[in-house]
């Protein structure tokens, strides 16, 4: 009975998982809401396609007399020079500052994180035994550890706050000290 209930709750688990979002858009039916949100991302669309389309007609039609043009203002077309300018120099400050960041993390790369090993690989191996061994000690075997359900670590099996690194130390173990 009890094995029963886990392989619900598992099975109810993964039905959560799965269905963490759901759009009444594009499940079946559902047409007036359809409907209403094809119409606002289409005026969403057109308010931003419609401003871009008549500013630069009017712009191109300044140096091309056979554009159709919805305004000629002068001062619009100063503004739209000096906005151009604005951000081709924007541009370029951002594409010199990527290209100087990217050189820079590249070096800081080639220096650092490339080096074989930026760690002893032997001490790794010792460290991890020595932690296995002391965690087995402490805790129990690993196959208990990692299969058991619930478990109460008793006051003394708490670890103090140093007693891995002291642990390192006492074995020699520790490449930081290095």
């Amino acid at each position: 009975m009890a094995q029963q209930a886990q392989q619900e709750a598992e099975e109810k688990s993964e039905q959560e998982r799965q269905q963490l979002y759901t759009d009444d858009y594009f499940a079946k039916g559902h047409w007036g809401l359809k409907i209403w949100q094809t119409i606002v991302a289409i005026f969403g669309w057109l308010c931003v396609i419609v401003p871009i389309v008549v500013t630069v007609l009017s712009f191109w039609s300044v140096y091309n007399p056979r554009v159709p043009h919805v305004w000629t203002y002068q001062e619009g077309i100063f503004e739209i020079k000096f906005i151009g300018v604005l951000l081709l120099f924007s541009f370029v400050v951002v594409s010199l500052f990527a290209v100087g960041m990217t050189i820079i993390q590249n070096r800081k790369r080639d220096r650092v994180v490339e080096q074989w090993p930026t760690f002893n690989p032997i001490n790794q191996q010792k460290r991890e035994s020595e932690l296995d061994r002391f965690m087995t000690e402490r805790f129990g075997d690993q196959e208990f550890r990692e299969n058991v359900r619930h478990y109460q670590v008793k006051p003394e099996q708490n670890l103090d706050t140093e007693q891995i690194h002291d642990l390192y130390a006492k074995h020699d173990l520790n490449d930081l000290d290095e």
